[in-house]
């Protein structure tokens, strides 16, 4: 099954679908095609639904139906309806009578009139003290409770459908389009359309009415609009500013980011603040975090914890629903276990998106584990289904080559950033670009745009709207890969301890001799991996002025150290002191 961004269209009736009331059989056979493309037609209306259905008998090709511009949703297949907001107040449609508006249309939620009555209405409302207020159409005058419109019915045709608004076109030609094209990722005005609703779409059509419609269906049949939406910029999400100021975004469909450099550079707060402002744009997020640097992201759901692993199914079933951001928390699964969790979960993740184009956008952290290069089955992997996906990673040469070679644009951040982008071209066999640049200061990265002509350039990374905290569970608890994890070595480095994690560091400090201690200590080993793999600078900074100290034992250096990490995270019950049994 071929993935697609955009999954249905979203058309008005009257004006567009329509002319004069009635639909022409070329535009019925094209909505037929958008079908036969796996797609969904929806209809969104001002019109009452009985005299919809009784002027356009194709209405079964529609997969929902929204009447009475956003208060009525009709679901064709089954004739159900569903009213979407109060119904009218009986003493204002006598007050409108009495005071002489006709003609006078109440539906479900409706009251429509035409101009010039908009005044006596107003002044109706005004008297009567009503939430109410008025949609134009064309010369209709239509009166709905606050908050009802084209783009709130849309959204309950979608919730329905567990469809989101970033996979739906949208075309109308009146001025109560505007909140329909508003809510839709990509929006077109037939050429008939009122001037300010073309000013306002992504497009107008080079046709009118049905045709403008048999138009855009062409373009989404023939390549899901990607020539089309080139233009758009309206959804684009801030990367950072550029060296003058100016600011660098990116475009939030069908790109592939590889987010690469050493340990602390940046790269986690690249992608959170990313992630985080996708997440504030309407787009679903997953993020497969084999480290649980990401289990604090805003409204997320966290699946998986220190003590068991994520399963694939409660993933699909907390993505089921397009408002749900899902962390795949992977730190309960041993090191060796997660690629073959990824492998299971990835297939369901491109089917899902297939059917739903969902999740929008998905992380890979740890890329080079979970994706290595001799992992055999990712062969077996489309990369142009993985778009919009960010990788990364501290060794993108480790990374399987067709999933390199999907890549949009490189960020290169941390030390050497220039070794980095060489490292990327070296494991597809492409010549390096000129980059001009071997260090970055911290909250810098450098932007490589493959397939253009521009240069790597750097920019200034833009930070989340909140700062992502220190995740003190997974360095108390987790599993650090061992790259990353503290040996205690001795002098003579006849040792050989791996620890992990801070609880695991702590128990192997009380239980190496004085001399390997008092080795580590001096060399200032503790407070560089603090540093560097903990990554807590402030924990850091306190371990080092200890080690400075020359006046402490081994035993009181110890718990100097001990309490300095215990009051900055938090030992998880069970994990009690070894001392203390």
């Amino acid at each position: 099954m071929v993935s697609m961004r955009y999954l249905a269209l979203a058309a008005d009736y009257d004006g567009t679908l329509a002319t004069s009331g009635v639909v022409p059989e070329s535009t019925v056979l094209a909505v037929e095609r958008l079908l036969a493309s796996g797609r969904k037609f929806l209809l969104v209306t001002g019109r009452v639904l009985p005299e919809l259905l009784e002027i356009f008998p194709q209405a079964s090709l529609c997969e929902r139906i929204v009447a009475e511009n956003g208060a009525v949703l009709y679901r064709p297949a089954t004739k159900e309806i569903r009213i979407l907001t109060p119904p009218p107040s009986p003493a204002f449609v006598d007050e409108l009578r009495r005071r002489g508006v006709a003609p006078l249309s109440v539906g479900h939620g409706i009251i429509a009139t035409w101009s010039p009555h908009e005044n006596v209405v107003l002044n109706v409302i005004r008297d009567l003290g009503l939430e109410l207020r008025i949609i134009f159409n064309k010369g209709a005058v239509m009166i709905l409770p606050t908050g009802i419109n084209k783009a709130s019915g849309l959204m309950a045709a979608l919730d329905e459908l567990a469809l989101s608004p970033h996979n739906v076109v949208g075309i109308g030609d009146g001025e109560n389009d505007h909140a329909l094209l508003s809510l839709c990722e990509y929006s077109a005005a037939v050429r008939n359309a009122i001037p300010m609703l073309k000013e306002t779409a992504d497009r107008t059509t080079a046709e009118d009415h049905g045709a403008g419609v048999v138009e855009i269906i062409g373009e989404l049949i023939e390549d899901d609009l990607k020539r089309a939406e080139q233009t758009v910029s309206r959804h684009r999400i801030l990367l950072g500013t550029g060296e003058t100021g100016e600011d660098v975004f990116l475009q939030p469909g069908r790109k592939s980011l590889l987010l690469a450099g050493s340990s602390g550079g940046g790269k986690s707060t690249l992608a959170t603040g990313l992630l985080e402002r996708l997440g504030q744009a309407g787009y679903q997020c997953c993020m497969i975090d084999p480290e649980g640097d990401y289990e604090n992201f805003p409204h997320a759901i966290v699946l998986g914890t220190s003590e068991r692993g994520p399963s694939v199914e409660e993933v699909m079933t907390a993505l089921a629903s397009p408002g749900n951001h899902v962390v795949v928390n992977l730190v309960g699964l041993p090191l060796k276990d997660r690629p073959s969790f990824f492998l299971g979960l990835l297939p369901r993740l491109q089917e899902m998106r297939a059917k739903t184009g969902r999740p929008h956008w998905m992380l890979i952290d740890e890329a080079h584990h979970l994706l290595p290069t001799n992992w055999h089955p990712a062969s077996l992997i489309s990369p142009h289904k993985l778009s919009c996906t960010i990788y990364v990673t501290v060794q993108p040469d480790e990374i399987e080559r067709s999933i390199l070679e999907s890549i949009d644009s490189v960020f290169a951040l941390g030390d050497r950033p220039d070794l980095t982008i060489q490292s990327y071209c070296t494991a597809i066999q492409i010549p390096a670009p000129d980059v001009g640049v071997t260090a970055l200061e911290p909250g810098r990265a450098l932007v490589w745009n493959l397939g253009t002509d521009t240069p790597p350039f750097p920019i200034h990374i833009a930070p989340g709207a909140m700062e992502r905290r220190r995740h003190r569970r997974k360095y108390a608890e987790g599993e650090l890969p061992p790259e990353r994890s503290f040996y205690f070595k001795g002098p003579s480095g006849q040792l050989n301890l791996r620890a992990q994690n801070l609880i695991l560091f702590m128990q192997m400090g009380e239980g190496v001799d004085d001399a390997t201690w008092m080795y580590h200590l001096r060399k200032h080993h503790y407070s560089a991996w603090m540093a560097d793999a903990i990554k807590d600078d402030t924990l850091a900074a306190a371990v080092r002025q200890i080690e400075g100290r020359s006046d402490l034992t081994p035993a009181e250096s110890r718990q100097l150290i001990r309490a300095t990490i215990e009051e900055r995270y938090t030992v998880p019950a069970g994990h009690t002191d070894p001392g203390s049994s």
